[in-house]
């Protein structure tokens, strides 16, 4: 049995393929499946470590964007793809794999075409509320279609598309308690937690919002702040020079990036969640912890603003636009969400209602059923 993953490189492609590797790793364990094989093939490994630690093995292809705006990348680009889709063909045929898993984004296009073209079987998952090109296209021919959002389902064949909800890895699946948490970035147990989220790249809207709002936020908050390895060094500083002489200084935490330890702690200590509106509102949503949500605003699609307003309609979130963020906005928000305590209540069963139980699990499965069949 062989399956081959591809996605988009970015975290919210490759972190859902982990997801979903582990549990077929899961089954192949416990059905005893001999001489299985995962391949990941992208143009970029992202994280070679995850990858060896979950047994993917790395098949390097090159892929060209397709910008949505005029630019002279986008012709250099085509000529990319062509090559890309060339050495795709001539992969997939040496792999020759059962099935073939597509997460979206430009860096799949080759690998989900040569699947097409070699007639290999292909299962997708759309994260967004609204799904990208490729997955738009794949959708016309894939023989199984996951979806995050029952919004998307409108866009796939009905009798082909089920609404699975978003694979999230096993390490951070289940918070940490809030004892653990706590002793485990020494923070106090009277004083709620604000966890800031902006992705492993952090974001410098979310960052200087969070910064100009640090000396009222600490006099009643403790603050994670996952700023992004490149914002690092400059919130850090900045945040010194904020919190000088304040005598909470100590309440601010922060992070360059949380490994999955550091995010499963995290999680434990959150009272209240600052995030993009990326695929990592799903995480947030099994942790079961109410959030403010600040969408990307130019977004291709504007995917992450139907993905947080969706996810309020549910009544799990608020949200924050881009050009309304400000410090004061930012902090008038935290505290009106969690002084409401029937109001805070409610948006944390709601934020866990909004999870999908254990869909890595349910696309994993589809996935072996559709390898085994296809050997025979």
């Amino acid at each position: 049995m062989k399956i081959v993953f591809t996605g988009g490189g970015t975290g919210g492609h490759f972190y859902p393929i982990i997801a979903i590797a582990q549990k077929v790793n899961k089954i192949i364990d416990e059905e005893n499946i001999l001489g299985a094989k995962l391949y990941y093939i992208s143009d970029s490994p992202y994280d070679k470590e995850m990858l060896f630690e979950n047994g993917l093995l790395y098949e390097e292809i090159n892929a060209g964007k397709m910008r949505t705006y005029f630019s002279f990348k986008n012709f250099l680009d085509v000529f990319k793809t062509f090559f890309g889709v060339l050495n795709a063909v001539y992969k997939i045929f040496s792999i020759y794999p059962d099935v073939v898993f597509g997460k979206g984004g430009y860096a799949s296009f080759p690998t989900i075409l040569a699947a097409r073209i070699l007639r290999i079987p292909v299962v997708i998952h759309e994260s967004d509320s609204a799904p990208g090109r490729v997955n738009k296209w794949a959708g016309h021919f894939a023989k199984k279609i996951a979806v995050s959002f029952e919004e998307a389902t409108e866009y796939f064949p009905p009798k082909r598309v089920a609404w699975t909800g978003q694979p999230i890895r096993t390490e951070i699946e289940n918070p940490a308690s809030r004892k653990d948490a706590l002793d485990y970035f020494k923070l106090e147990e009277e004083i709620p937690v604000i966890l800031v989220l902006g992705g492993s790249q952090g974001a410098e809207l979310i960052n200087n919002t969070i910064l100009d709002a640090l000396p009222r936020l600490v006099n009643n908050y403790q603050i994670i702040h996952q700023t992004g390895v490149k914002n690092f060094e400059m919130a850090t500083e900045r945040a010194e020079v904020v919190l000088v002489d304040n005598q909470y200084k100590v309440r601010y935490l922060s992070k360059s990036f949380l490994n999955p330890l550091a995010m499963k702690m995290a999680a434990g200590a959150a009272t209240i969640i600052i995030s993009r509106a990326g695929s990592m509102l799903f995480e947030i949503a099994s942790w079961g912890v109410p959030s403010i949500l600040i969408p990307i605003t130019n977004t291709n699609g504007d995917h992450q603003k139907k993905n947080a307003f969706n996810y309020a309609r549910a009544g799990a979130c608020s949200v924050v636009e881009e050009m309304n963020m400000t410090a004061n906005i930012l902090s008038s928000e935290i505290e009106r969400i969690t002084e409401d305590k029937e109001g805070y209540k409610v948006m944390a069963q709601n934020a866990k209602a909004f999870a999908k139980p254990d869909p890595a699990m349910k696309i994993a499965q589809a996935l072996v059923d559709i390898a085994l069949s296809h050997e025979k």
